[in-house]
């Protein structure tokens, strides 16, 4: 592999589908919504507030499209730069990164699985985590491969609960909670 091979960086973006069945939900639930207030209220002149409130929904529809659109994760061999969908933007040296978990989790109440990548650091902190719903299986052989990190292929799916029990460092707060409840 020759130098400049090495300092390549790849451009990884989720899957573009999220962003158009979010869009294709938000105008099925709107536009009938829409046509029946704008309906009752243009005739008594009390349209105002409901032109408001739809100009509000669609500039956080927008506002959501341009930061699908930021969305980023770029890898090379000498780091791993994330622009998650909110949040500031997060590099991490390559170096830092000593573990890569993948692993199959049963998505909730449903007999499909989802790939989920966790790379850890030498003390087992989650440094970044990539799920199946947002990024597919080729993305995160690429973060893996390019790092250069070794992998841990864990071959039996497992349920969210079972990853609670087991590793409940590796999921959000908000999940391990959820989980708990359950």
């Amino acid at each position: 592999m020759t130098g400049d091979e090495r300092h390549c960086a790849h451009t990884l973006r989720p899957h573009g589908h999220l962003f158009r069945q979010w869009s294709l939900t938000l105008v099925a639930f709107c536009a009938p919504l829409f046509a029946v207030l704008y309906w009752l209220t243009i005739p008594n002149g009390n349209w105002l507030p409901v032109a408001i409130m739809h100009a509000v929904i669609t500039v956080v529809w927008g506002l959501g499209g341009v930061a699908f659109c930021r969305t980023v994760i770029r890898v090379n061999s000498a780091t791993i730069t994330e622009r998650p969908f909110l949040g500031r933007i997060r590099t991490t040296a390559a170096e830092r990164i000593t573990n890569a978990l993948m692993l199959d989790i049963y998505e909730s109440g449903a007999l499909d699985t989802s790939p989920q990548l966790f790379l850890t650091d030498a003390d087992g902190n989650v440094v970044m985590r990539m799920r199946g719903r947002y990024w597919s299986r080729r993305d995160m052989e690429t973060v893996t491969e390019d790092l250069g990190t070794p992998v841990t292929v864990m071959t039996e799916p497992l349920t969210l609960q079972e990853l609670n029990r087991t590793q409940p460092e590796m999921l959000y707060w908000f999940e391990r909670r959820m989980v708990g409840r359950a």
